[in-house]
């Protein structure tokens, strides 16, 4: 599926697109994580998101340069501050290079 992107006016909405990365925390350990075509999020319904709105989500924009390339603006620095939201909400954080690896594959997708 291939998705055009207006660059010029790219706001922080939601935009459907064809994939995006899923990662699971399971005894202690995120596993390594996938790229999906699953927007579908499958929740326990014991889960502390649906019972005391324990979640966290983070948002991150990608740029076209004028040679064609897509960049990420500081994906270090989204990570950081979705880690220190997980440390207030007491939940895992996300280690900086899956958070970058997982924003890169998604990009690259």
């Amino acid at each position: 599926m291939t998705v055009t992107i207006d660059w010029e006016n790219l706001g922080f909405s939601y935009m459907k697109l064809p994939y995006r990365y899923i990662a699971h925390f399971k005894n202690g350990q995120w596993n390594q994580g996938e790229l999906t075509e699953d927007a579908t999020l499958h929740i326990s319904e014991s889960s502390p998101s649906l019972h005391y709105g324990q979640q966290a989500f983070e948002g991150l924009k990608a740029y076209r340069t004028k040679d064609g390339s897509v960049q990420l603006f500081r994906p270090d620095e989204n990570a950081k501050r979705l880690q220190r939201t997980c440390d207030r909400l007491l939940m895992p954080q996300v280690p900086t290079d899956m958070f970058v690896e997982a924003c890169k594959a998604v990009v690259r997708a």
